[in-house]
């Protein structure tokens, strides 16, 4: 049988962390997590957006626990803040979604002077995971599900002298190192987790061809030229629903069986129900990922070290 969200075990108890959480894959995540009795942070950038998908999760769900926390991550002091508040109420976090992204923007940088699709996917999300850590290494056997793309596929190696593509700027390419460093990160977390011996686990996740507000926004936007015209099409005809795109992310967020370092993702790429797909792409992975924690500790500032923030030992 599939696994669906009717397969995720009860969660009562638990704080989860989600990401764009007001829309999309995020949203589907959140109405999923907190049926599951989850408390959920809603984070997220747009307030009235986000007071509308919170009343549709309360609809849906009435005894939902819902929290909403601002959160805009292009910008750094936005993304601390939003952790200082999850902080200041949670001792814990077991789940942290890092869901939320950009796709085939036209070139422009962040608050904080990064190119905008770097900053969002993935500096964003790493300030962010290492704001939380404390919380996540208190939790008993916390997860961490970063969200990539086959784009990543696609991708070339991220140049340290040229990190915000000052020089030969492309959308889809920006968006496919994005993706890229979603998977290193996703990879290199469970590394540290793995090497400090602790329980918590880093998982990653694809949503494969899913019909979201995604293409939609990277057509209005003006960056995605007729590649996004033609794929905004066949999403809208052919791509599977958020509620079935969510499923990989969920699954990976949930299930008792999945292990640190694992991918879950549509079983035929681009659709199809949500399972455990192989990590490609490994030449010279330690170096890549060594790579990105130097690039993303020196433009952040923030280092992600899981021993300084006083891990807990994992039991056995």
């Amino acid at each position: 049988m599939a696994w669906t969200e009717r397969d995720i075990p009860d969660l009562s108890g638990r704080t989860a962390v989600v990401t764009g959480a007001n829309g999309g894959l995020g949203l589907q995540t959140a109405l999923a997590l907190a049926g599951a009795g989850a408390h959920v942070v809603m984070a997220a950038r747009d307030p009235g957006k986000t007071a509308a998908a919170e009343e549709r999760i309360r609809v849906s769900s009435p005894a939902a626990s819902l929290e909403v926390v601002p959160l805009d991550l292009g910008d750094l002091s936005s993304v601390a803040a939003a952790a200082r508040s999850v902080l200041d109420r949670h001792e814990r976090v077991d789940i942290l979604v890092n869901n939320a992204g950009v796709m085939a923007m036209p070139q422009r940088t962040t608050a904080d002077g990064f190119e905008v699709q770097l900053g969002v996917n993935h500096l964003g999300h790493w300030a962010l995971t290492a704001h939380l850590l404390p919380a996540l290494l208190r939790a008993p056997a916390a997860r961490v599900v970063t969200v990539t793309s086959t784009a990543r596929h696609r991708a070339r190696r991220l140049d340290p002298a040229d990190l915000h593509m000052q020089r030969g700027y492309g959308a889809w390419s920006a968006y496919a190192r994005s993706k890229m460093a979603n998977l290193h990160f996703g990879l290199g977390l469970q590394r540290r987790f793995s090497a400090a011996g602790v329980a918590a686990a880093s998982l990653l996740a694809h949503p494969g061809l899913t019909d979201t507000d995604l293409q939609a926004r990277a057509v209005r936007e003006g960056g995605a030229g007729r590649v996004g015209a033609f794929f905004e099409v066949l999403t809208a005809r052919s791509g599977m629903s958020p509620v079935e795109g969510a499923r990989p992310q969920l699954r990976a967020a949930t299930d008792p069986r999945a292990r640190g370092g694992e991918l879950y993702a549509p079983r035929y790429g681009s659709r199809g129900p949500a399972v455990r797909r192989p990590v490609l792409r490994r030449l010279r992975l330690q170096e890549q990922i060594d790579v990105l924690w130097q690039v993303s500790e020196r433009e952040t500032g923030i280092p992600l070290d899981v021993a300084a923030a006083g891990p807990l030992r994992a039991s056995g």
